[in-house]
């Protein structure tokens, strides 16, 4: 899981097509919000990282799991931008048995007091 999740914030930072789309299955689905429409399908969520980058060097993120069990985790963290904005994170997350994800929800918290 850990590797998973180093993965994921490497894919992040280069925005790689082929890092990104390695997460994922074929038909995975990545919630950015518990609420509103996931984005559905591998190549729809490379498309849509792709279409919305963060500057390179404008933000750190580290996320560790919290629980592991039978193909599900949960997962922590922080992702902190230059401007000074700083999120706590929670992914709650579904595993194929190959190891890429299937299923993806974020929620995020703003630290108080930031724009």
């Amino acid at each position: 899981m850990q590797r998973w999740l180093d993965s994921y914030v490497e894919a992040w930072r280069t925005y790689d097509p082929e890092a990104i789309g390695a997460l994922f299955t074929d038909d995975a689905v990545y919630a950015y919000t518990p609420v509103g429409e996931p984005v559905r399908g591998r190549d729809a969520i490379v498309a849509d990282w792709l279409s919305d980058r963060d500057a390179t060097g404008s933000w750190q993120a580290s996320y560790r799991p919290l629980v592991v069990e039978e193909g599900r985790a949960v997962a922590v963290g922080q992702t902190t931008y230059a401007d000074g904005r700083s999120f706590e994170n929670l992914y709650v997350l579904r595993f194929a048995d190959d190891g890429r994800c299937a299923e993806l929800t974020e929620w995020y918290w703003q630290h108080p007091g930031q724009n």
